[in-house]
C-alpha cells in the first residue's frame, strides 16, 4: 500500500503526569505514516481524490492542543482514532508521538510512543430463532453499523435453516455480515455481548434456541486462539448456515488455516 507522510509536526500541548507539564505545557513532535492508495490520485491529479495533508496537520494540531492527557500513549492513540475515523480514504496509520523536553534526571534527545493502527476486515455470522427472527438480525445489524468504530457494513440475504444438535425448536434464519472496524478481535466480542444482552440471548441450554447469535467468523486473516475467543470459527467450515451467506458477499474471502476460499469451502459441503 502506498504510504503519505508527515514527519515530526510540531506542536505545543499540555499533556504529562506533572501539574507543572499540564500548566506550562510543552513541545511534542508528531510523525504520521498512513496508508492509501496514491495510483487515483497519482493520475487525477485531484486533491478530492487523496487525503489532504494539510488538514490531517490541523486536526493534529487541534486535537493535541485541545485535550489534556497524562500519557502519551493516550495522546497517540486519540489521534490515530480521530484522523482514521475522519479521513475514509486512510486504511492505516503508523503514528509517533515524540516527547523531547521529558522531565527526566538524565541526559536523552527525546522518550517517544509509536502505535499501529487500521481498519480490519471482519465477517461475521448472525442467526436467531426465537420470536420475530428477521427484526432480531435487522436489529443486531443495524447496532454493529451503528458502533463508532464499524462502518461499510454488507449483509447477505437471510435463509432458513434447520437446527443444529438435539434440541426441539424452530428453524433458524441465518445471514453473514461483512464490515471495516478498528476494533480488536475483544473488543468486537465485548460489542456482541452487548447487542446479545439488548436483544435478550438466553444461554442456558447448549446449541438451544435463541433471539439472537453473533459469531466472530473471519477477522482479516488472523488466527486467534483465547480463552474466550477462537478465529476463525472453528465449526464455520462444516456449517452449511453459515458458508452459504457468507459465501454470497464474500466468496474470495481465504480462511487463514486452510488456504481455501469461502466460495471453494462452501462447495465442499454436501446438500
Amino acid at each position: 500500500m502506498d504510504q503519505i507522510q508527515i514527519k515530526r509536526l510540531e506542536v505545543f500541548a499540555n499533556h504529562g503526569i506533572l501539574e507543572e507539564e499540564n500548566r506550562l505545557g510543552q513541545k511534542f513532535l508528531v510523525s504520521v505514516v498512513m496508508g492509501v492508495d496514491a495510483r487515483i490520485p497519482g493520475r487525477s491529479d485531484e486533491l478530492s481524490d487523496s487525503v489532504n495533508y494539510a488538514k490531517v496537520s490541523e486536526l493534529i494540531c487541534r486535537e493535541a492542543q485541545g485535550h489534556t492527557f497524562r500519557l502519551i500513549e493516550r495522546l497517540a492513540e486519540h489521534l490515530a482514532e480521530k484522523i482514521l475515523l475522519q479521513f475514509p480514504l486512510i486504511r492505516y496509520v503508523d503514528l509517533e508521538v515524540e516527547k523531547p523536553w521529558a522531565p527526566v534526571r538524565v541526559p536523552l534527545e527525546t522518550v517517544s510512543v509509536a502505535i499501529h493502527r487500521g481498519w480490519h476486515r471482519v465477517y461475521l455470522g448472525i442467526g436467531s430463532n426465537l420470536g420475530d427472527k428477521r427484526a432480531n438480525l435487522d436489529r443486531a445489524v443495524v447496532m454493529l453499523q451503528d458502533h463508532p468504530y464499524n462502518r461499510d457494513a454488507v449483509v447477505s440475504d437471510y435463509i432458513v435453516t434447520e437446527p443444529v444438535g438435539e434440541v426441539p425448536q424452530d428453524d433458524f434464519l441465518n445471514g453473514a455480515v461483512a464490515l471495516w472496524t478498528l476494533q480488536t478481535p475483544e473488543e468486537l466480542l465485548a460489542q456482541i455481548g452487548e447487542i446479545e444482552r439488548e436483544l435478550k440471548r438466553v444461554r442456558t441450554v447448549h446449541w438451544g434456541p435463541r433471539t439472537i447469535d453473533v459469531d466472530i467468523l473471519l477477522y482479516d486473516e488472523e488466527i486467534l486462539h483465547t480463552d474466550t475467543l477462537t478465529i476463525p470459527h472453528p465449526e464455520m467450515c462444516n456449517r452449511g448456515f453459515v458458508l452459504k451467506p457468507l459465501a454470497q458477499i464474500a466468496p474470495y474471502a481465504v480462511h487463514p488455516v486452510y488456504r481455501e476460499t469461502v466460495r471453494d469451502l462452501a462447495a465442499k459441503l454436501p446438500e
